[in-house]
């Protein structure tokens, strides 16, 4: 039989959070994805930089 993942083996993904900023190319005007993985506490800060 297969065994399952126990979740409260996983620990410390809660405390991340994976963020998503778009952003215009200055050479070719297409838009470009910008992946991070930031603290949960430092996610706002983040996207008010420009």
């Amino acid at each position: 039989m297969a065994k399952k993942v126990v979740a409260s083996l996983q620990t410390g993904g809660k405390d991340f959070a994976k963020v998503i900023k778009v952003e215009k190319s200055p050479k070719t005007g297409a838009y470009v994805f910008k992946e991070s993985v930031v603290p949960n506490d430092q996610v706002k800060e983040i996207l008010a930089k420009k």
